[in-house]
């Protein structure tokens, strides 16, 4: 009779039996073979902290910069591992190499300056999401369900939703999704009216042009607004030049001299 006897692997299959040499490292003091024997045991666990790293690939940041974060998380993970307190190196290793990367996307990825009690809750509502896209079918997830499952509040869950669209900046040249003809984000800003410097200046002429004759208002929408010459508003009026001149000289110094009386009245009082 054929008995399938089954290995139990360790969770990383390539994992160093290195227990026996921490325990002597915590007995060696500061010098030359502690150092040595210290980096013995990085270079051991290298390849599962480069596997860690390869879990945050394609997160906007290069495998070679995930993979010396990983190792830095690695090296302090190695230095602060007491035996002694029973649990494998493997169990702590994991979750500090894990969260140095997280940290460095937390602290150095972000191109806008973001609180890090959004940042946080930026993840919380990805994971959530990305639950949740399992179990919801043909449509978003709404923001009741993303805040149950992310144990918060809809209000939380919202600002971890706007947060998520700020991890980085989108360029002004950047192309808009969906446009064919090199629309850019750019295209899309308004700029300053040059109008805006004489709407003041607009409205506080409307009552006293109503006010003028009807014949001296005439001349001045064809001269300022109809953009003719004086000559061919004569014309067209059966007057000479000089008397149109006349009118609108009269005219715009009538305007102002009320304009600025209006002006002066309220600083009098």
């Amino acid at each position: 009779m054929r008995t399938d006897t089954r290995a139990k692997h360790h969770p990383h299959d390539d994992a160093p039996d290195t227990a026996e040499d921490f325990r002597r490292l915590t007995k060696l003091p500061e010098g030359p073979e502690r150092d040595e024997l210290r980096d013995k045991l990085v270079e051991a666990w290298l390849p599962m902290a480069d596997r860690l790293a390869g879990r945050f690939r394609g997160r906007g940041e290069s495998y070679e910069d995930l993979r010396q974060v990983a190792a830095l998380g690695l090296v302090k993970a190695v230095d602060r591992y007491d035996p002694a307190r029973g649990c494998a190196f493997e169990s702590y290793a994991v979750p500090t190499i894990t969260g140095e990367i997280k940290r460095h996307f937390r602290d150095h990825m972000w191109t806008l300056h973001v609180p890090r009690r959004v940042q946080d809750l930026r993840n919380r509502v990805r994971f959530a999401c990305q639950d949740l896209t399992q179990s919801v079918s043909g449509r978003l997830p709404s923001v009741p369900e993303i805040a149950e499952r992310a144990g918060m509040s809809e209000e939380d869950a919202r600002i971890g939703l706007e947060a998520l669209d700020s991890f980085t900046a989108l360029s002004l040249d950047a192309e808009l999704p969906g446009s064919e003809d090199g629309y850019a984000l750019r295209d899309a800003l308004g700029s300053i009216d040059p109008a805006l410097d004489v709407v003041v200046d607009r409205e506080s002429v409307k009552p006293r042009l109503r006010a003028l004759p009807e014949r001296e208002r005439a001349i001045l929408y064809m001269r300022f607004f109809g953009d003719m010459t004086q000559s061919r508003i004569a014309e067209q009026l059966g007057i000479s030049q000089m008397h149109v001149s006349r009118l609108i000289s009269r005219s715009c110094g009538r305007l102002r001299e009320d304009i600025l009386h209006d002006r002066a009245m309220p600083q009098a009082a």
